[in-house]
Order: structure tokens, then sequence, then C-alpha cells
């Protein structure tokens, strides 16, 4: 039995680097979101600086190690073997939170993570020593806990919210009314300035503040206690002038070097403030080891030895601080989570990840209304001058082209890392282990909200991601004090069995999700999805369609063919992927009908007829989508609902249909993809025949349902199935009638002019 703790040691050890591995990969967006979305730096660039970052980060960190230690509960009130079981259960729940919330690609909080592991396994050990005690009780549960520091810890999480999003915000309301948009001019005046202040502020705050958390500060207190004004107005000249003849030599502006310095300064402040939820809980146990096997290997010796400063060692960091920058460089998971938070902070279009709900429409409407008060009571001549520095340049780019382009500008990335870094490294030197996502995240949040980013076409959505995000954090807390609660419950039994059952499921389901993630973020563009049309005449528009509409009526032909062969077979599967292709193509008509806005705004005068054509097809090709998405759903509804099945008259007379609309869809998708538009006079003749078809087959179940017993569901599935494909040809057959007559073999298609983009 002893030496099973030895072997709990090592499987610690073990989930710690994967710990780090799976931690940096949710905690990569802290400092690399703000390079990253401004594009001012090549990635390359980003990652070296944030590497050198975390590695000197990781040697500062060990004033952190405490917390794991004595932060949450009161270690002399446990015995050497329970602290064991406390920190296994911890390590174990961890590591599969985070990476269930990075399979998933949503930021959450490291930091509440080990917080509440902590928590919920220490209360529930608490209360199995109490349940075996005859005279504690349920009150005595506070003399197991650090409830002090907890609740100090605690609110120091919650209140970072609400700090970083307004200090994030004003500092960049204040920043933009400076700077405006076109802040290339003012920043050839006030740049100099503005990085004078920004790199004064990063070194102080970061370098010098941070500092207070390491061992190396007794060294250097005498030197700077007493001397701060003197240190801030020696670094604000040097940085003042360092920018000046970087400017001067360089030719570029000082925003680059406060991005780099930022995004060094912001993954030193991450590292060194979050390593302990990474490797505290393993050093943590290290000591424990170490005390139990110096005071005789007894089982049941308190743990009072913990409540001791003992100094992290350096060789571990260093360790520890080599995996983390491994983890930066090749984690796919980190660039997965990465997108959500720059999606949500983009000032262009973007493809929304998030739907919006209740209570996301609220805050919309209520913001927009208090907007309208404040600008009533302001007097006019204020808001028109704070209304000029906020006009965006007029740039016109399709959501695609918006994407591509930077997020945001140089002065957002810099007002980004200046302020989260400023406010982690305050807390890391009050040792406090303040959750480094929930500042980057609000402050980026914040930031976003001052610049208008979240306009009139967006908020909802973005808001509803923020409010998606913020509860994935409170589901972070709740999961992990019970889940941890849980694991240590179960292991408390027996050791020896439970524990490699739970190191083997872990295993297990780490493999899987990171299977699962490799798959989807391998998965190459579907060869048949669509893309938006960027020609300027109607001929052009005629050509450059074409792919699309053999590719929708490819589609159109599998999912309606699929669905018929999953009625006739009652194949629920099948039926259910029909569905779900249908969903993702309406979904892609939707997008391009989207993008009309910027199709049309990029036509000169002379070509806007095109305009007219591309809204008469996306028009006709969501008509098709919808017939199609009625027909999939109904089927899926049918055999889910477990109705009975179709009469086999039924299921033959919908097979003749689908082999007639089989080969008409194949000669349209030929026609349009070798671009042979003639042809399609020929297919519109076949249009009588196929409709006398589907008359013939409606008028036999009319008679059908007059005549024989039939289930009344069943009927209604016929009728419209047959309905909604008479509908599906009608919009297929107006759709070639508007290629039919506005084709012109002899004009040349023209293409848009570009000039205009960014």
């Amino acid at each position: 039995m002893d030496n099973i703790y030895l072997l709990m040691l090592i499987a610690i050890t073990v989930l710690a680097v994967a710990d780090i591995i799976v931690g940096v990969s949710n905690d990569a967006i802290n400092f690399l979101n703000s390079a990253i979305g401004s594009k001012a730096l090549s990635l390359r660039t980003i990652m070296i600086v944030a590497s050198l970052g975390i590695f000197i980060g990781a040697v500062f960190s060990s004033g952190m190690m405490e917390v794991a230690r004595k932060g949450i509960f009161v270690p002399a009130q446990f015995e050497f073997g329970e602290i064991m079981l406390i920190f296994m259960a911890v390590m174990i729940t961890d590591i599969l939170l985070l990476d269930f919330f990075n399979t998933l690609g949503l930021p959450t909080s490291t930091t509440v993570s080990i917080v509440f592991n902590l928590l919920g396994a220490a209360v529930v050990m608490s209360l199995i020593k109490i349940s075996h005690s005859n005279s504690e009780t349920f009150a005595d549960l506070t003399n197991y806990i650090n409830t002090a520091k907890a609740i100090e810890i605690i609110t120091g999480i919650l209140l970072s919210v609400v700090i970083a999003f307004s200090v994030g915000a004003l500092v960049q309301w204040v920043s933009r009314l400076l700077f405006t948009f076109n802040y290339e001019k003012k920043v050839k005046h006030f740049g100099i300035i503005f990085g004078g202040v920004a790199l004064t502020a990063i070194t102080y705050f970061i370098f010098l503040k941070g500092l207070k958390g390491t061992p190396y500060y007794k060294e250097l207190k005498s030197v700077l206690e007493g001397n701060e004004i003197y240190i801030i107005l020696g670094s604000f000249l040097f940085w003042t002038l360092f920018s000046f003849i970087f400017e001067k030599i360089t030719k570029k502006t000082v925003l680059l070097v406060v991005i780099a310095v930022g995004t060094f300064g912001l993954a030193l402040a991450f590292s060194g403030n979050d390593l302990v939820n990474f490797i505290g809980v393993p050093m943590a146990a290290y000591h424990s080891y170490e005390a139990w096997v110096a005071g005789g290997m007894d089982t049941t010796m308190s743990m009072a030895v913990l409540e001791k400063k003992v100094p992290a060692e350096p060789f571990l960091l260093f360790i520890a601080g080599t995996i983390m920058v491994l983890t930066l460089w090749f984690s796919k998971k980190a660039k997965t989570v990465a997108e959500t938070e720059i999606s949500l902070s983009r000032q262009g279009e973007t493809h929304e990840k998030f739907e919006p709900n209740l209570l996301s429409r609220a805050i919309v409407k209520g913001t927009t209304q208090l907007s309208t008060y404040f600008s009533a009571i302001i007097p006019s001549a204020i808001t028109g001058k704070i209304e000029k520095s906020f006009e965006k340049p007029n740039y016109t780019m399709t959501k695609a082209q918006s994407i591509e382009a930077p997020a945001f500008d140089m002065i957002r990335a810099s007002v980004n890392l200046m302020v989260a870094g400023v406010l982690i490294a305050i807390a890391t030197s009050m040792k406090l282990p303040l959750s480094t996502t929930y500042v980057t995240f609000m402050v980026a949040m914040g930031t976003s909200l001052a610049d208008r980013a979240w306009g009139r076409e967006s908020a909802v959505y973005r808001v509803a991601g923020v409010l998606n995000v913020i509860g994935g954090w409170f589901g972070t807390a709740i999961g992990a004090f019970i889940a941890a609660g849980i694991v240590v419950f179960l292991i408390s039994f027996n050791p020896s069995v439970i524990i490699p059952i739970l190191l083997l499921l872990t295993a297990i389901l780490l493999y899987r999700n990171y299977k699962s993630h490799k798959i989807k973020s391998n998965k190459i563009e579907d060869e048949d999805s669509l893309s938006e049309a960027e020609s300027s005449s109607v001929q052009g528009v005629i050509h450059e369609s074409a792919k699309n509409i053999s590719k929708v009526v490819k589609r159109t032909n599998r999912i309606y063919s699929n669905s018929i062969i999953g009625l006739a077979k009652e194949d629920i599967k099948l039926l259910k992927k029909s569905k779900n292709q249908v969903i993702k193509l309406t979904d892609e008509i939707d997008d391009l009908r989207d993008n009309i806005t910027y199709f049309i705004k990029n036509l000169d005068a002379s070509s806007l007829e095109a305009s007219g054509f591309y809204i008469n097809i996306l028009g006709h090709l969501q008509d098709m989508s919808q017939s199609l998405e009625y027909i999939a759903k109904i089927s899926y509804k049918h055999i889910n609902n477990n109705h009975k099945k179709l009469k086999s008259s039924q299921v033959k007379e919908l097979k003749i249909i689908d082999d007639k609309l089989e080969v008409l869809f194949s000669d349209i998708e030929n026609a349009f993809k070798s671009e042979s538009f003639e042809k399609i006079g020929a297919i519109l003749n076949e249009k009588k025949d196929v409709f006398n078809l589907l008359n013939s087959k409606i008028e036999k179940q009319i008679e059908r349902t007059r005549t024989e017993e039939s289930s009344p569901k069943n009927t209604t599935l016929h009728f419209g199935i047959l309905l909604e494909t008479k509908d599906l040809l009608d919009a297929t057959m107006n759709l070639l009638e508007e290629y039919h007559n506005s084709f012109d073999g002899s004009v040349e298609p023209a293409t848009i002019n570009v000039s205009n983009e960014k």
C-alpha cells in the first residue's frame, strides 16, 4: 500500500505535463490574440516574442505556488493520505475539464478550474472526515477550508470581469477619441508620446510590479521602493526618446514595438500568474511526499508542513517553461480557441459563431435605448466632435474579404495588451491568482464596445457570444467543484482500484477529443461549397454563378434521392444525414444573400443590371432549398416518430419521380458545369413532361385517399412530398428561364473594379 503514493506522485507528474499542454492550448489566446488580430507582426515573430515571455515568466512564478498548498484549504487538518487523494482528484478533473472546453473552441479560465477543483475536492474530503467523526458536525467545515483566502480569490476573479471590461472600454474610448480610425496621420504627431506612455506602463507594471511575486525581489527591494516616481519618469523619457529614434530610423510606427513588447510582457505575466494552475498541485504533492518520507512514511501524519514557505525548484520551473513554449508552437487547439475571441472583437463583418438569445436581445435593446437618452442630454456640438473621431474609413469589402483583413487596428491591439498586462501584473504582485482569461477576454470585449465594433448589425450576435463564454466560466466553476468532489469521493473507497480506472478513462477521453479535433481541423472546404459572385456584368455573373448552380443542383439531386431511399427503407441515419445536408445548403445560400449589399456596392453605374439578375438567381436558389428542406424534414420526422411505412404503391411512385428528376438534375448540372448554356433551352422543353408526371401522381393519391383505407399520416406525408417536389421543380425551371433569357454568348464577361478595396 505504501508504494501506491509513489505511483500516485508519478501519475500526478504525468498529468501535470498533459495539463500544461491542455492549459496553454486554452490560455494562448490571452497573449496572442491582440498581435494576431491586428496582423501588425508576422505570426513567426509573434510566436518567438511570446515564447520568450512565457519562458522567462515561468522562472518568476515561484511565489504563486503557495495558492495550491494553502490558499484553499487548511493543510494541518488533513493527513498525508487524504491530501494525496485530493491532489489526484484535482489533476484528473482539471485536465478533462480544460480539454473539453478546448475541443469546443471556447476560452475558459484555468484559474477558475484549479481553484474550484481544489475547493470541491477539499470540501468533499472534509465532509468524509466529519462523517467519520463523533464530535464534529457540518458547521466544522470552516475549520478545514481557508475560507478567508478562498473568498478573497473568488471575489478577485469575479471583480476582474467588471474591472477589466470597464478599464478596457475607458482607455480605448479615450485613445480612439485622440487618434480616430484614420490614426496614421495623428500617430506621426502623437504616436511618440503614446508609445512612451504605453511602453512605460508595460515595463513598470509587468517587469517591476511583477518582480514582487518572485524570490529575486529582495535583492532589488532597496533600489525600487521609494523611487517609484523617478523610475516612472525615467522610463517615460527613455521610451519616448526610443520611440522617436525608432520612427526616424525605420520609418515605421512605434505601435509595432508597443505590440511586440506588450505581447512579450503579457506572455510573461500570464506565465508568472498561471503556471500555478498547471504545476502548483504537482509541486505541492511532491513536497508532501518528501515530508512523508522524511517523517517515517506515516500515512496519518499531519500536512502542516505545507503551511511553511517552500521555494519552488528552478529546474522544475525550467522544464515547465519549456513544455509551455513547445505547446504554444505545436498545439492546433490553441488556434481554434483563439478564433473565438478574435471573431467576437472583430471590427468588420465575420461569420458570426453564436446565435442570438433572449438575454442578448434584451441587453442590446436596453443599451440602444440608453444610448438614445444620453444622446439627447449631451450637447450636439460635443456629440458631433465625438462622432467624427469614431468615423470609420469607407472601405467596400465582401464578408470574405473583411474576414481576411485585420480584425482591428494597432491602436486597439496596443490598448488590449497594455491594459490586460497591467491588471494581471498588479494581481500577481499581490499574489492573487487572477484569471488571465477573464482579464484579457473582458479587456478585448471592452475595447470592442468602445470602438463600436458591436454595431446594430452584429451586436446581438456578439453579446450572445460574450454571454456564452461567461456562462462557460460559471459552468467551469460549478463543473469543477462537483466533478472534483465526485472523483475524490470515488477514490476514497479504494484508491488502488479506482485510480487506475480513472486514469485509463482520462487517457481514453483525451485521445478521443484529440482525434475528434484533428478530424475537424483537417477538414478541407467541401468541393461543393458555394462561393460569392464578384463580377460586375450580367454575363460575368452568369458565368461566375454557373459553378454555384451546378453545385446546388448536384447537392439537391443527392439530398432528394437520399430522402426517398431513406423513406422506402426506413433508414433514419440516411434521413438525418439528408436533413443536415439541406440545412448546410440553406445556410450557404443565406450567406450569399447576406453578401448582396457588398456585391451591389462593388458595381459601377453601367453594370447595375447585374444586381437584379444576381438577386433573382439567389431568390430561386432559396426557393429550391426551402422546398428541399421541407421534404427532408417531414421524411425524417415521419420515420423518427415511428409512423406507418409508406405503401409499396406510394414508394414506387416516388421512385419513378426520383428517377425522372435524377436525369433532369444531372442534365442541368452538366450544362452549368461545362457552361453549355445553349443546352438550357432543350432542358426547359422537358418541363411539361415532368409536371404532367407529378400531376398524375397527385391525382392518383387523391383517388387512393377516396377509395382505399390508409393512414392519415401517410397521406399527409405523400401529398407533402409531391406538392413540395412540384414547388422544387417550379423554382428550378424559373432559374433556368432566368439564365436562358439573360445569356448572350457574344458578350465578354466583365469583372469588378477592385481598386477601392482595402
